[in-house]
């Protein structure tokens, strides 16, 4: 498995048990961690910047989010100094195409994900994992 941890940041508590549920029963990885807050993931990763072993190998990553949104996570993001590659895929129900194209313009992106996460997806996810 090259996926140790998965960080889930996402405000909607329904949304983050649905896709732990998926993730845990199709072994996506060992260990799942769960933000409401994207400031609050931002802060822990922050935290950990010099410490791999402490940073997820893969973000889901929720668009539309009350205090910091997606977009303004993927800004502060891409300013921490971390050494360690990090697969992140915008999990949303947006359909707007301009968030389509939006995510194009980061690199650090792997996919954008239609929401709901299922199995198929889950699956596709895991052969862009570096």
């Amino acid at each position: 498995m090259k996926n140790k941890t998965t960080y889930i940041i996402d405000d909607d508590k329904l949304s983050i048990k649905l896709m732990s549920m998926l993730i845990s029963k199709n072994k996506f990885c060992e260990e799942i961690v769960s933000f409401h807050n994207s400031q609050i993931a931002l802060n822990e990763l922050a935290k950990n910047c010099d410490k791999p072993s402490s940073l997820p190998d893969v973000i889901l990553l929720d668009l539309n989010m009350p205090i910091l949104d997606g977009w303004q996570f993927l800004d502060e993001f891409i300013k921490l100094p971390i050494k360690k590659e990090i697969a992140i895929f915008i999990v949303t129900s947006s359909i707007d195409p301009s968030d389509i194209e939006m995510v194009k313009k980061y690199d650090i992106v792997k996919n954008y994900i239609m929401k709901p996460i299922t199995a198929q997806k889950l699956e596709e996810a895991t052969l862009l994992i570096a």
